[in-house]
């Protein structure tokens, strides 16, 4: 079984390293670049993929979110619930991921400490019982129930999607002068 953690752990690592290259270095207006009128921003597609992976991975290991526990809801000073995670937010919403609390700096390093918590997570499943704890159903409100397995392949899948969007758009950001 710990074929299968490596081969999450690596996604996860993947996951980091698109997010350390989409967002570093980048300031305030770059962050908050929209492609189009309704197009998400950098800053908040790597916000909402790190709530995401931070809201699934400490359901799944039983532990409080990072964005509490870390202090990270404070640092950034978002005007949502605590337990927004970026999910089915408006455009105007999307908008309100900015301020002064919300840089480069402080999204990989949100990044950077759910990363942390989710290997550490990971590491815990390795073993013998790694297994049957892959196979747990999590969310019996799906057809086919959600295993464990699932959930983290769902969260690696949403996370890459839109670190690649985040990629994407610093690619089309306009030179700088």
């Amino acid at each position: 079984m710990t074929e299968s953690i490596d081969i999450l752990e690596d996604a996860f690592t993947r996951i980091r390293d698109t997010v350390r290259r989409a967002t570093g270095g980048l300031g305030p207006d770059q962050l908050g670049h929209r492609v189009g009128l309704e197009a998400n921003t950098i800053a908040w597609l790597v916000w909402h993929l790190t709530r995401v992976q931070d809201d699934h991975v400490s359901e799944l290991a039983g532990t409080e979110q990072v964005w509490e526990s870390g202090g990270w809801r404070e640092r950034f000073g978002l005007p949502f619930a605590p337990d927004a995670t970026g999910y089915g937010q408006t455009a105007a919403e999307v908008t309100q991921v900015a301020g002064p609390g919300v840089t480069a700096d402080a999204l990989i390093g949100y990044h950077e400490a759910v990363y942390t918590a989710t290997v550490g997570f990971l590491r815990s499943l390795d073993g013998s019982a790694a297994a049957a704890e892959l196979e747990r159903v999590v969310d019996e409100s799906w057809t086919p129930p959600v295993t464990m397995a699932v959930r983290l392949v769902s969260v690696i899948s949403d996370d890459l999607q839109h670190a690649g969007q985040a990629a994407f758009v610093r690619g089309l950001l306009p030179a700088e002068d």
